[in-house]
């Protein structure tokens, strides 16, 4: 079976614009989770969420073309231009009919629907723009990058929730496992944050209303919890067949050597009890790699401080992990950016490559007293881990019981 390693990266995210400084800012432990500042929520009941700040893609990109996409394409394409170039390689040498793009988001272009809907609710329907639906389509992601960097192999968006990014990773590992492509460029982006969907996720009691502290209202597995934190942004990665990426002399980051995919098939927003599904996806990611769960040294949690996901996510990694999971270091990137929805899983498997890469592991902010129901595993709480891990684990469960874990590895030759 042909191996596939992580050659470049990208990243835009509430504590930085790119790879570099999100992952200085996630050691420094610094949040990026304020007052929210693109829309009037002097109405709202919920405040507070993480913004990308100063993105300016009109600079960098033509003003026409961007005007034709939603936000959360201008996220992809920034994201993905920095993978592109982090990776070092040169399209014009490679067939592009082998390189392909797999791009998870949860939602499409909220922004672009809900200010059509308000023209055809004032205007009728005339007004609105021919193009509403190629705008707000999750798959524009996918669509546009191929576009944009002349791609023509396997092309699709993975839809499912907060799950999205991760599962378009996984789909992207087993086409060049299988051998459909030599190269793909996936991840996931997301621009939830406007204001129809605060108002949605605020009425189903599912975000915190810390509004005078946003610093500190995500804080995943402690016992004060009371719900996530919307964010934005993307996150991309570029994966390569071993070879194919050796023979350029690629720098490889990590290599990607297991994913697990189930479902709960219990509820549309609670996870199945004692995160049996978690369980089962962790179970088989570390099967496909060939390992057994006592190799893993750390797990980056879905952690999206609410109340069933935490206990139930810690739950499942006690009982698949069992005396080992004590040992086992467990942190959550969404104390500090919040949670991205469908860009989530691309962003934590990007921080879980720079993690084995460096060997430094970034603490969960604001675990101050971990709930009793969170125990039992090794919380990363304070200050900067650091330790040489060979094997670690990435989580994402969404709504309607989609859970993805992907499971890689310390590069060596």
């Amino acid at each position: 079976m042909r191996r596939v390693v992580i050659t470049g990266m990208g990243m835009l995210t509430p504590v930085g614009n790119d790879v570099k400084s999100t992952w200085e800012n996630l050691l420094q432990v610094k949040t990026g989770i304020n007052r929210i500042t693109a829309f009037d929520v002097s109405n709202h009941s919920v405040k507070i969420a993480g913004e990308v700040k100063d993105f300016h893609p009109e600079t960098k990109y033509d003003p026409k073309t961007l005007k034709r996409l939603d936000r959360f394409v201008h996220f992809a394409l920034a994201a993905t231009d920095e993978a592109i170039a982090d990776s070092g390689i040169d399209l014009e040498q490679h067939d592009r009919s082998r390189i392909g793009v797999i791009y998870g988001c949860g939602i499409g272009g909220l922004r672009v629907w809900e200010g059509e809907h308000i023209k055809f609710q004032k205007q009728g329907p005339s007004r609105v723009s021919p193009l509403l639906i190629p705008m707000m389509i999750p798959d524009m992601t996918a669509g546009y990058i191929a576009i944009h960097w002349h791609l023509g192999g396997p092309n699709y968006s993975t839809v499912s929730a907060c799950a999205s990014g991760a599962h378009a990773i996984g789909d992207a590992f087993r086409m060049i496992r299988y051998g459909d492509a030599d190269a793909m460029i996936t991840g996931g982006s997301e621009a939830p944050l406007t204001p129809f969907a605060l108002a949605g996720f605020s009425n189903m009691r599912a975000l915190s209303r810390r509004n005078d502290e946003p610093h500190r209202a995500s804080r995943p597995f402690d016992r004060d919890r009371d719900g996530f934190v919307m964010a934005e942004g993307a996150g991309t990665i570029v994966l390569e067949e071993l070879e194919f990426a050796k023979k350029r002399s690629a720098k490889i980051y990590a290599e990607i050597v297991g994913y697990g995919a189930t479902g709960d098939g219990y509820h549309m927003t609670a996870p199945a009890p004692g995160g049996e599904g978690a369980r089962r996806a962790m179970a088989r990611a570390i099967e496909e790699a060939g390992i057994k769960p006592q190799d893993i040294g750390y797990i980056n949690a879905h952690g999206t401080s609410t109340d069933l996901n935490d206990k139930y996510e810690i739950k499942a990694i006690v009982d698949l992990f069992g005396d080992n999971a004590r040992k086992l270091m467990v942190n959550s990137t969404k104390s500090m950016i919040g949670h991205m929805l469908g860009a989530a899983g691309a962003i934590e498997s990007g921080v879980m490559i720079k993690s084995l890469q460096s060997g430094l592991f970034h603490p969960t902010m604001n675990l101050d007293n971990v709930d009793p129901e969170c125990q039992g595993v090794d919380h990363i709480i304070g200050e900067i881990r650091e330790r040489t891990v060979d094997y670690a684990i990435s989580n994402s469960l969404g709504f309607g019981g989609h859970n993805a874990s992907l499971c890689m590895k310390r590069y060596t030759e």
